[in-house]
């Protein structure tokens, strides 16, 4: 059977190419039904659009790239970006656009891919995630001419909107919570030290426990693996005055926090309580099951394409502030000993 042409899709919805050709670039000039109508023929025949010839005419891709700065087998065991993903894929999908991950070695290598995008016409627009301070990837974006939007706190030295929520407010009522169940020794299992959201919740954290009166442990970073994250428990627990609640910036980290008590010899949350970041199905199958930071993440990431896809479209792209994380307590967090009365 032959390969179906623009032709056969004109015929087929009963408009002209110029028409089939306006609704598969995405471009002004036919009616939202019409649209329908000839991406609903083209879908019935089978038609695909020749991609170099579309970006030598000048046509979008009609794709969004993003790159993450993570060993590949990340995707494979933190949910957050599974979840972020599928709100990203849900969004783009209502509008035809696909999303192209990109996993990177270094920074350097980051800009190199976008580089090659810019050339090669392979994407319209940038979703960045893991800002970090003076992050040197947005002014090369913004000499390509990439509309980006940043997945995390507002950028202070570049005009690039964001999709962000308040990670201190949610510290902040961990870290109450803690308080008012009777700790007064804390620890901070953290993410990547130069990212911006890393940087905001530790300085939260250590102002809220400081206000409060509370002793906290000093700021273990990790590369946010269940392995560094275990590493870090142990840190924190052999240390001398031992915290008696720890708080993990993701929930892999926070399992491999409950095995090390085990490890340990210590009771959760009788001994030790715990508090994961991003509330997962995992949060929720483990024993004791995991009080967490709760967030809709795919809500997180349909925002962020909504605001991309607004940006392609010429549209202000105004950034948006959502409901930050909020505490569900469960088994994991208890009062500590010392602030249990006596029998």
């Amino acid at each position: 059977m032959r390969r179906p042409t623009i032709s056969d899709v004109a015929r087929a919805a009963g408009v002209s190419k110029g028409a089939v050709s306006y609704a598969l670039n995405g471009r002004p000039g036919v009616s939202e039904a019409t649209r329908r109508r000839i991406l609903a023929a083209a879908e019935d025949l089978g038609f695909h659009a020749d991609r170099a010839a579309v970006a030598l005419a000048g046509a979008p891709a009609r794709v969004v790239g993003l790159t993450l700065h993570r060993p590949a087998r990340t995707l494979g065991v933190e949910p957050f970006f599974m979840e972020l993903i599928s709100g990203l894929e849900a969004e783009l999908s209502l509008r035809s656009y696909a999303l192209l991950l990109h996993m990177v070695a270094g920074r350097e290598q980051e800009t190199a891919v976008y580089r090659r995008w810019r050339h090669e016409h392979a994407v319209d627009g940038v979703l960045v995630c893991d800002l970090v301070e003076h992050d040197p990837r947005l002014p090369v974006l913004r000499e390509l001419g990439f509309p980006a939007v940043v997945i995390g706190p507002p950028p202070a030295d570049e005009p690039v909107s964001s999709v962000w929520s308040d990670d201190a407010v949610s510290l902040q009522e961990a870290v109450e919570y803690l308080a008012a169940l009777g700790h007064r020794r804390i620890g901070h299992v953290a993410g990547i030290p130069d990212l911006a959201h890393t940087a905001i919740r530790a300085g939260a954290f250590a102002e809220h426990a400081r206000r409060l009166g509370l002793e906290a442990a000093p700021c273990a970073y990790t590369d946010y693996t269940g392995p560094d994250g275990a590493r870090a428990t142990r840190q924190l627990l052999g240390a001398a005055g031992r915290p008696t609640a720890l708080v993990y910036d993701n929930d892999i980290m926070a399992v491999a926090g409950l095995a090390v008590a085990e490890e340990l010899g210590l009771s959760v949350p009788g001994d030790l309580s715990v508090v994961a970041w991003d509330d997962s199905p995992v949060c929720r199958i483990v024993h004791p099951a995991l009080t967490a930071l709760s967030r809709d993440i795919a809500t997180y990431g349909r925002q962020a394409a909504r605001l991309l896809l607004a940006s392609l479209d010429g549209r202000e792209a105004v950034g948006v502030a959502v409901e930050p994380a909020h505490l569900a307590p469960r088994a994991s967090t208890g009062a500590p000993a010392d602030a249990r009365p006596s029998a």
